[in-house]
């Protein structure tokens, strides 16, 4: 398909012109951030992807909310503030929850979940819950932010499912 730029005049009397499938489909830095989604179940259906199917075992009890985030597995991203891709937060349901998670396009990324016992929006230690993708171990030296080395799950074209185990105080 030929590509031809499409120009317009601008107001000043100047003129812009987008090459299709160019500028006109970036997307800025900021957008690639921060986006809350709903748990649509039909992007992790047969053929769908790039995506994560994330299934969160031990959830302890059926009140609060779980906050399920992912980022890239990258030192610049993993759990820095701010700089997650897509969350999904959904009413908590003791025992195992399924969650879909689209992904931008194929690379590695890193899973976080987080069940809010009480639902106040502060992290708890001795009552909230937490866990990510391939299950490391969380320990005082790390201070529950592992290496992005060890939660990296590599996400081709397609669907890739995970199991994250839930961890309490």
């Amino acid at each position: 398909m030929e590509r031809r730029p499409i120009i317009r005049k601008l107001a000043t009397g100047s003129t812009l012109a987008l090459t299709l499938g160019g500028m006109a489909g970036a997307m800025p830095l900021a957008a690639q951030y921060r986006q809350e989604i709903p748990n649509d179940m039909r992007q992790c259906a047969a053929g769908a992807g790039p995506a994560i199917k994330v299934t969160v075992n031990g959830v302890r009890s059926s009140s609060g909310m779980v906050r399920v985030q992912s980022y890239r597995a990258t030192d610049a991203d993993w759990m820095e503030k701010g700089r997650w891709i897509h969350r999904i937060e959904v009413p908590a349901r003791a025992g195992t929850m399924t969650f879909c998670m689209p992904l931008p396009a194929s690379g590695t990324y890193g899973i976080a979940v987080r069940h809010d016992i009480n639902g106040n929006g502060k992290t708890d230690v001795t009552r909230d819950g937490g866990g990510m993708s391939n299950n490391p171990s969380i320990n005082i030296f790390n201070l529950g932010k592992p290496s992005y080395k060890k939660v990296g799950v590599a996400v081709n074209q397609g669907v890739t499912p995970i199991t994250i185990d839930m961890k309490y105080m």
